[in-house]
């Protein structure tokens, strides 16, 4: 594990722009985690993330509900998968139901609410900490990269 990128955004767009930053360095097989608490901005952090690769960011949307969505860009082409696992039990057998690792397969994905289950299906490539700070909207980003030194 590389030693973690940190930075501050202060709203809406710094969080994007950070994630943005992210997206052009990702490849297909990556697996980003976003990890912090309720409200902490992971959902905002993977809108970047999908701008950053091609995507509308109205499209953009927590699948707290739907589990998983994916985000195309102009041509049509898949560009990031966004699972929140919130709602899941962190059991392999519930991850099996969605068709785990193959479901998500040919583009960057992005996890919300990760826990212990998903890491053996899909482990991290890089892992997101978003702590909020008092006093506002500003965030604590940190980023930092499992396998490779490339997202420093």
């Amino acid at each position: 594990m590389t030693e973690p990128a940190r930075e501050i955004a202060r709203g809406e767009a710094e969080t994007e722009a950070i994630a943005q930053r992210l997206a052009g360095r990702l490849d297909p097989t990556d697996v980003v985690y976003l990890e912090g608490e309720l409200g902490a901005g992971k959902t905002t952090f993977a809108r970047g993330l999908a701008l950053g690769l091609g995507a509308r960011a109205r499209d953009v949307a927590s699948p707290t509900f739907a589990l998983l969505n994916e985000y195309a860009g102009e041509s049509g082409v898949i560009v990031l998968r966004h699972l929140d696992l919130y709602r899941l039990e962190d059991t392999e057998r519930d991850l099996a139901a969605l068709g785990l690792p193959e479901s998500v397969a040919g583009a960057p994905v992005c996890i919300e609410w990760p826990r212990t289950a998903i890491r053996g299906i899909l482990a991290p490539t890089v892992e997101v900490q978003i702590e909020t700070r008092a006093g506002g909207a500003a965030r604590r980003i940190r980023v930092t990269s499992v396998l490779s030194p490339k997202f420093r």
